[in-house]
């Protein structure tokens, strides 16, 4: 039964559990990828059987593609499909060798002349794609691709000649923010949660948490989201929370927020979870299949925070 990456036996947790509900809906709506990540996060499963899923969604040049970032479809590889790959990785303790070493000549091949990464490279012109994904001929550098992958190869103590001008493009992008929006703000403190420097991470960090309080980036207070405006470009409801900005206590983004905040922050989270199990998306939903897909992410990475805050998920 370890080869599956499923219980040995039948489901011990309550059956009104978060848990055991997430398991249900991953089960019944989940790709393979996600059913073995949840299988490994939370079922005693092993790595093994999460890199072959995530195998299928490699290419030839090293990225990723395939969807494995829902909202852009079609086979060609892309930056946002190699982030998830290596989060992956990352997140099951494989985020090294010979794989890591094919993703940083892919990564080196798609770079911007600044050294660092588009959010969409041109190749995905012409399949399907979210409409709020721009597709431009020359992209310029973004922190949204760049950040999360210098910070996770950092983390695993990766080297490579890439990482060099990209972490200085970090680094140029993270100090002169002076307007931003979530999700660019998320890719800042997924790159200084592992810099390599912490000191100038440290002060960083508390820079942008002065940017998040003063423009009001994150929802305090969920019992009032009206209070809170929603970026520019976004979808109606698409709030952020101080939980996705601190993903776990350890985070930089922790000390943005006080106790009180965060755990206004964690009750909102724990209170998200549907009646099917899974956990709902934010953004803007342009097609079925993509939210279908999506969902699981989601729900994987909600039943993580809060179980990394000590909170009860069954």
């Amino acid at each position: 039964m370890a080869e599956t990456g499923a219980s040995p036996l039948p489901p011990t947790p309550p059956a009104h559990s978060p848990l055991f509900r997430a398991e249900q809906f991953v089960w019944l709506t989940a790709r393979v990828l996600e059913q073995r990540l949840f299988a490994y996060h939370f079922l005693h499963g092993t790595a093994d059987p999460v890199e072959t899923a995530l195998d299928a969604y490699r290419n030839q040049d090293g990225g990723y593609g395939h969807a494995l970032e829902p909202d852009l479809r079609g086979p060609v590889s892309q930056p946002l499909h190699t982030v998830q790959a290596l989060r992956v990785l990352d997140s099951i303790g494989r985020c090294g060798g010979q794989r890591v070493e094919r993703v940083c000549r892919y990564l080196t091949s798609v770079s911007t002349p600044d050294g660092a990464l588009p959010a969409v490279h041109p190749s995905q012109r012409g399949y399907p794609t979210a409409p709020f994904v721009p597709i431009v001929d020359d992209p310029p550098s973004a922190l949204l691709a760049t950040g999360p992958v210098v910070g996770v190869l950092h983390r695993n103590e990766v080297w490579h000649a890439w990482l060099f001008r990209a972490t200085d493009f970090c680094w140029q992008a993270v100090e002169s923010l002076e307007k931003s929006h979530p999700y660019e703000i998320q890719a800042a403190v997924a790159f200084l949660d592992s810099a390599p420097d912490r000191p100038r991470a440290e002060a960083a960090a508390d820079r942008l948490g002065r940017l998040v309080r003063e423009h009001r980036l994150a929802a305090l207070d969920p019992d009032r989201l009206d209070d809170y405006p929603v970026a520019p470009g976004y979808a109606p409801g698409e709030y952020h929370f101080p939980h996705d900005y601190a993903g776990t206590p350890h985070s930089l983004a922790r000390v943005w927020f006080t106790d009180d905040e965060m755990t206004r922050s964690l009750d909102f989270l724990a209170s998200e979870q549907q009646e099917d199990g899974g956990w709902p998306i934010r953004w803007r939903q342009w097609e079925p299949a993509p939210a279908l897909e999506a969902r699981p992410l989601v729900t994987i990475g909600a039943l993580r925070t809060l179980r990394s805050y000590g909170r009860p998920i069954g």
